[in-house]
């Protein structure tokens, strides 16, 4: 491939995600996304096999913040508070990136082979999620028999709680998470 294909295919996937972002990860077309991308639907089949593999690039940037957060947390010396900051930013990140929540947890749907930097990247928040939880249950602040996979869902609920509410419920509701996670 020469250089100037190159350079034409990086501005085509660029294009396309950037047509394709803001958009409800539900409601992603491949072929809506050509058209108003201006680019041929055989262009964005080549970039993007499935919607999956589409939703996923459109949620590197989410992971990688995410994955911060987890960084941060960690240097927080109150478990609880490091906990409570984590679980503010995870659910702050899936109101902002429609698809990042079907990409933490829906795990079966993803192909490693289509786009390993996210699979990599939910990985190391997984790991991450889990140190977070293991320091504040080794305090006693938060219960022993909560794993993070089901904090992950308790998340995600949350998240659709206040989508079908008001964004202004989102203290309340997380606030209600913390308490029932507590011991």
């Amino acid at each position: 491939m020469s250089p100037s294909a190159r350079a034409d295919a990086v501005r085509s996937r660029e294009r396309i995600l950037e047509v394709a972002r803001g958009r409800d990860a539900a409601q992603l077309r491949l072929n809506e996304i050509a058209r108003d991308a201006g680019v041929g639907v055989g262009t964005v089949y080549r970039h993007f096999p499935n919607v999956r593999a589409l939703v996923e690039a459109l949620s590197v940037e989410s992971l990688r913040r995410l994955s911060e957060a987890a960084e941060a947390a960690a240097q927080e010396p109150d478990p609880l508070v490091a906990l409570r900051r984590f679980l503010d930013d995870a659910l702050a990140l899936q109101l902002a990136d429609s698809g990042l929540q079907a990409v933490l947890v829906d795990l079966e749907a993803s192909d490693p082979a289509v786009h390993s930097e996210c699979t990599a990247a939910r990985a190391q928040i997984h790991q991450g999620f889990g140190a977070v939880l293991a320091r504040a249950q080794a305090t006693g602040a938060v219960r022993a028999d909560l794993s993070a996979a089901q904090l992950q869902r308790l998340v995600c609920g949350v998240e659709h709680a206040v989508r079908l509410g008001s964004p202004a419920d989102r203290p309340l509701l997380l606030e209600v998470l913390i308490a029932g996670i507590r011991t």
